[in-house]
């Protein structure tokens, strides 16, 4: 592996400990005590990192592919509200409730690779649309109220133990599944290179619709289990809940080292950029910062992580 190669691999997590460091002691000078440092924030920063990296798992696989997502948030509404829905409207119990949630994400990722394969139009349109059609499809079906559930185990899947949270070890679980898929599979060596180049790629007998249309189903099915975290996190159903939640996946995923232009990213990488996503929210919250200062240094956190990705392809080239 070159220098170069590896600097991209190590220098997102150089970093995460980069921005923990400062927030640490800009939180230590601001309040006089060490309240950043300390194991029950490092619990609250992993949780409330497992729903970004469960939806940044799937759209790891979008983006190297070379396609995008813009629906997340909308999606990730959309299942929490279904969520809430199965479990006060229908009465089902906690597992086909969840089983039912996750196949709402599911099916919206099928929408979305549908309209990607069949339509011929570029991701960034497609799922623009949907995402104002889904965020709709919510507001719907919740009547523009949130759903309130009688308690449920679903409930107990972001809270603390002694450890993490139950939603953090799934989490664990299905990145390393994803990774081993992404990496050693024959479906990932597809995957990798429709997003490195997609007519050398058809030319070689790769099923390019089939295995984009796989790639979004998976994304969706991700962004389910985020919606279902999402629920569990915040015991309700609310239709305008995770607005702007793909911007922060998006990052998290070039911030980890995937490319824009697809071909590249790792599913260890995007975790990191979600860490590194929630350790600057956390931060910036913890120093009593407004909203808006905190949306200013995500908005520059995203131009920065592209404007690097594009740097980096031109020195390549």
């Amino acid at each position: 592996m070159s220098g170069r190669a590896l600097l991209a691999r190590i220098g997102p997590l150089f970093g995460l400990i980069g921005v923990f460091t400062f927030f640490a002691i800009a939180v230590r000078v601001h309040t006089g005590f060490n309240s950043f440092a300390t194991w029950g924030n490092l619990q609250d920063i992993v949780i409330q990192t497992s729903i970004v990296g469960m939806a940044a798992l799937g759209m790891t696989l979008i983006i190297v592919s070379g396609g995008i997502d813009l629906s997340v948030g909308a999606a990730v509404a959309l299942t929490s509200v279904a969520t809430a829905g199965l479990l006060k409207q229908l009465d089902w119990s906690a597992l086909p409730g969840a089983l039912g949630a996750v196949a709402a994400g599911a099916l919206c990722g099928l929408l979305n690779g549908l309209m990607v394969t069949r339509l011929k139009v570029v991701p960034f349109i497609i799922t623009l649309g949907s995402s104002l059609m889904l965020r709709g499809l919510a507001k719907e079906i919740a009547d523009n109220r949130t759903i309130t559930p009688d308690r449920s185990p679903l409930d107990t899947l972001m809270d603390k133990s002694d450890f993490l949270a139950p939603g953090v070890w799934i989490l664990a679980v299905m990145a390393l599944g994803v990774s081993a898929m992404l990496h050693y599979s024959r479906f990932g060596r597809h995957v990798v290179a429709i997003g490195s180049n997609e007519a050398a790629a058809r030319l070689c007998g790769v099923p390019v619709a089939r295995t984009k249309l796989l790639v979004y189903v998976l994304g969706g099915f991700f962004t389910g289990l985020a919606g279902l975290f999402q629920f569990s996190r915040l015991s309700i159903g609310d239709p305008t809940s995770a607005p702007g939640l793909e911007l922060d996946v998006i990052a998290a995923v070039v911030i980890g080292g995937a490319s824009l232009s697809g071909g590249e990213g790792t599913i260890a990488g995007s975790l990191v950029g979600a860490l590194f996503m929630t350790t600057i929210s956390r931060g910036c919250s913890t120093m009593g910062w407004p909203n808006n200062r905190t949306e200013i240094v995500a908005g520059a956190i995203i131009i920065v992580a592209a404007a690097l990705d594009r740097l980096r392809h031109r020195k390549v080239s």
